[in-house]
């Protein structure tokens, strides 16, 4: 499995798979489906890519939300009618967490886990492309790219979360507290609109409505550790700047190291 990681994407920020991401040919267009592509190529397969399957994706170490995602998710494709598969992805920290919700995933076939290993590559990844980009100089607030690499680092320290893909298609990148309410209101407010819109497109609506009422914060961790560290950070949500704390966290991950966080 690393053989190919590496030999698909390389090891380091100088990879093809970087220089693809960066490549200014047909980036906005390829760029905002990054994170689901990358996902099924790598870890579940371009079958359901083909077959043009719905397939959330999702993150977190909260067991009973997770539980009543993937409970609320299941009942909602089989009355829609569409095949739906659900891929639990981990989170970038709570090692011992994960591996309980990993453990209870597979027993109680809530959709496919990802092991650790796929799950500390991933994200490791994820931050290194982030800082490097920080790093460089060459965050772009309205790169799509990192708009939804924004969101998936910030969603990772702040509960649960699930990205909707439909084949290739990113539907909806959204926090926990947004959708779940969607999936739970589908009975009683958005079904109806189905037959007519079909469901991705009924689900981003309401989801987006939600969100618009909601607004959960967003977050982000730099490790003192990281170097340079921005003086100013905007939202990838809203674009307004968001405010800079310097924080001390403990996880209780042996493996972890404890280092002094600045926190947006």
């Amino acid at each position: 499995m690393f053989r190919y990681l590496n030999d698909e994407y390389g090891s380091s920020l100088a990879s093809p798979m970087f220089r693809y991401l960066n490549d200014e040919y047909g980036r906005r267009r390829r760029l905002v489906r990054f994170g689901c592509l990358f996902w099924i190529r790598v870890y579940v397969g371009l079958t359901f890519v083909r077959d043009g399957k719905y397939i959330f994706s999702y993150g977190g170490d909260d067991l009973e939300w997770i539980r009543r995602f993937t409970t609320r998710a299941t009942a909602v494709a089989r009355d829609a009618h569409i095949p739906l598969e659900m891929v639990y992805v981990g989170k970038s920290s709570k090692r011992e967490q994960v591996r309980r919700v990993i453990q209870t995933v597979n027993n109680d076939k809530m959709g496919v886990a990802w092991q650790e290993p796929m799950i500390w590559f991933f994200w490791t990844r994820l931050e290194s492309m982030l800082f490097s980009k920080i790093h460089l100089g060459k965050v772009d607030d309205y790169d799509p790219m990192m708009q939804e690499m924004k969101k998936l680092l910030s969603y990772d320290k702040s509960g649960g979360w699930a990205m909707l893909c439909r084949g290739s298609e990113v539907v909806v990148n959204g926090h926990g507290t947004t959708v779940l309410p969607t999936l739970v209101e589908y009975e009683g407010i958005w079904k109806i609109n189905v037959p007519t819109n079909a469901f991705d497109k009924s689900f981003k609506d309401h989801h987006d409505k939600l969100h618009g009422i909601t607004h959960p914060c967003c977050r982000f961790e730099f490790p003192s550790v990281v170097g340079r560290i921005p003086e100013s950070r905007k939202c990838p949500e809203c674009l307004r700047v968001m405010e800079k704390h310097i924080t001390f966290i403990c996880c209780h991950d042996e493996s972890a190291t404890t280092n002094t966080n600045v926190l947006y």
